[in-house]
Order: structure tokens, then C-alpha cells, then sequence
């Protein structure tokens, strides 16, 4: 049993007031520095800061949120099963740019995943709870209806993707982060058509995400007239990556390139060419899309592909849902009003096309 006496009551917690008292401020200056607060001046802050250290001052949560109205808080909602989640190296990238930048901003990630209709009401009712500041909310399919939860909740939110659901085209309350997919599919296929092919296949993403759609509308831009047999969907999974490309090679065994809307399915595709004896890229030129370091360099061939900064658009809506937190709070200042952020892509050379 535990001798009690020889090791003596916890310490008690230290408090604001000792903070204070420490830094030679009041309870009041302590409070704003501690909470963020602005109208302090430097030499304060930084006594406050240094007695917290100090002292080892750990802030009540609970009292903090009264104060700022703020949770420190954001829900990560992803509308994929979680075994996509916790398999597809995309998702790892982008939730890493998202909790790096939270982690920079002292604020907690809460992720919630969306498999199936009956998560809609549990997920809505801890959004409702106020329990967390904002939403990132990325991977939304035609028809989800998590836009319309959100938007009657009246929660702060930033979008992975360009939205595609009806009234959000020309809204620009609705926040986004996005890549230049239809330009960086035009720079694929404009690749593949100066190598001289000239039966350039592609492999769409799910059809149903703008993501898809806009890179299949860069192909279009380049092929104006595609035979409708050198288009197969995909699903952004390397099996689904392999179903398209056997479909494609029935269809059209004469293709002579293929443009992959993800790095995961045109792996693959590589693969399905490699059992049909067929080589890359003398016989079949292969171009993906993402650039993650883990698939495309891997691949067999290394894979040429389009690059989007998919840890960086992590960061970029975090930063984007801040700064509009901030805003909200001095919009009747006259404050300037935030606007969506699509980034560049680039094609990268390897040895696949």
C-alpha cells in the first residue's frame, strides 16, 4: 500500500492571480496575455509569459473558452470510409499539413469520418454542440449532404475542392482550397501529344467529385474529339486504377498512352501493363496525377505525373479558416473579406512518359 505521508499531497495547480502577482500585473493584464488578447504592452507580455513559464501555469480550458469563444478546436471531416482513410497515402498527406499547422496555432484536430448515411445525424450533433471553432471538410461527393448541415449550423468552414453542389458556383461566401487540376491535366496530356502518341487514353477519377471533372475537362481541352472508348472512370484506388486499364486495353488495344487522374490508380495501371507484356513507356506512355513521393517514385517505371503541394493545401485551409475566424470577429470594422485559394501544379518528369 502507498505510504501517503512520504509522498505528500499533490501541489496545488498555480492560478492566474499567482501568475499576476509573479509578473507584477494585475489579474486582468495576466488574463489577456494568457488568452491571446491584444493592448498589452511588449514588456508585459513578456514578464507574463515568463512567470507562466515560470510557474508552470497551465490555463483552464473550460475558463478559457468563456473569455475567447473559442474552443482552440477544429473537426477534420472526411466523407470517405476510414479504411480509404487510413490506407490512401493522399489523406495521409493532407491530414499532416493539417495538424502541422494546427499544432503551429496551439489548436486540436478532431477528426470525423463519413461512411455512411447514418453517420450524418451523429456528426451534425457534435457540430451543433459547439464543441470545435470550424470545419475542414474534404472528399465530398455529388449529393452529400454534409454542405447543407453545415450551412444551417451557421459553422465556419473551408472546403478541400472546389465545390460542386448546386448554388455554390459564383458564392463566395463558401471557402475553398483547391489545385489547378484542369490545368495540370492540360499540361499531361499536352505532354503525351508532343511524344507523338496519338491514341492517348485517360483514367477519370470518381465522377462524381469536381476534382475528377475538372481533370477530365483538361483532357478534353487538349483531345477535343476523343473516341468515348479511350475514357474509363476510376475510383482513385490503385484496384480501381487496374479495372480501368483492363477495360481500356478491351476497348482500345491500341493505345499508345494513358493519362491517370491519381498516382494510386496509375500504379495500378502499371501493373495490369506489365502482366499484358507491354512496355512503358515504348509501347504505353503512363502520366499520373499528385506527385506523392511514395507512389510515384516507387513506381515501376518511376512515374511521371502532375505535382500539387497536397501537404501545403493541408496548411493552406487551416490558415484560411483562421484567418477567417479572425474576421468574422472585426468584420464591423470594415475588415477585408477572404477568397478561395486554388494552387499551381507542375509536371514532373520521370521515366514513365
Amino acid at each position: 500500500m502507498t505510504d501517503r505521508a512520504a509522498t505528500g499531497p499533490a501541489a496545488p495547480r498555480p492560478t492566474l492571480e499567482a501568475v499576476a502577482e509573479r509578473a507584477g500585473v494585475s489579474r486582468a493584464t495576466a488574463s489577456r496575455v494568457v488568452n491571446g488578447g491584444a493592448g498589452v504592452r511588449a514588456p508585459l507580455v513578456e514578464r507574463v509569459r515568463e512567470a507562466v513559464a515560470e510557474l508552470g501555469y497551465v490555463p483552464n480550458q473550460a475558463a478559457r473558452t468563456l473569455v475567447t469563444r473559442r474552443n482552440d478546436a477544429v473537426a477534420v471531416i472526411v466523407a470517405e470510409p476510414e479504411t480509404r482513410v487510413f490506407t490512401d497515402p493522399f489523406f495521409a498527406e493532407q491530414l499532416l499539413g493539417i495538424s502541422r499547422e494546427l499544432t503551429a496555432h496551439d489548436s486540436q484536430l478532431v477528426l470525423l469520418l463519413v461512411e455512411g448515411p447514418e453517420d450524418y445525424d451523429r456528426v451534425g450533433r457534435y457540430l451543433a454542440g459547439g464543441h470545435v471553432d470550424g470545419a475542414l471538410v474534404f472528399s465530398l461527393h455529388a449529393d452529400d449532404p454534409l454542405p447543407g448541415i453545415i450551412r444551417r449550423i451557421g459553422l465556419p468552414t473551408v472546403f478541400g475542392g472546389r465545390p460542386g453542389w448546386p448554388g455554390s458556383e459564383g458564392d463566395r461566401s463558401i471557402l475553398y482550397v483547391d489545385s489547378d487540376n484542369r490545368g495540370g491535366a492540360r499540361d499531361a496530356v499536352r505532354h503525351l501529344v508532343a511524344l507523338g502518341r496519338t491514341r492517348v487514353a485517360t483514367i477519370t477519377g470518381p465522377l462524381d467529385q469536381t476534382a475528377s471533372v475538372d481533370r477530365l475537362d483538361g483532357y478534353h481541352d487538349i483531345l477535343l474529339d476523343t473516341d468515348p472508348r479511350l475514357i474509363a472512370e476510376g475510383d482513385f484506388s490503385a484496384p480501381g486504377g487496374e479495372r480501368a486499364m483492363a477495360l481500356l486495353l478491351s476497348r482500345a488495344p491500341d493505345l499508345d498512352a494513358v493519362f491517370v487522374a491519381s498516382d494510386l490508380m496509375a500504379s495500378g495501371a502499371l501493373r495490369v501493363l506489365r502482366e499484358r507484356g507491354l512496355r512503358v513507356p515504348e509501347d504505353v506512355a503512363v502520366v499520373g496525377f499528385d506527385d506523392m513521393a511514395t507512389v510515384a517514385e516507387a513506381a515501376e517505371p518511376p512515374l511521371t505525373t502532375v505535382r500539387q503541394d497536397i501537404e501545403g493545401m493541408g496548411r493552406l485551409m487551416v490558415r484560411l479558416l483562421l484567418r477567417g475566424l479572425e474576421w468574422t470577429d472585426d468584420a464591423a470594422a470594415g475588415g477585408r473579406p477572404l477568397s478561395s485559394v486554388v494552387t499551381p501544379t507542375r509536371l514532373v518528369r520521370r521515366a514513365s512518359a
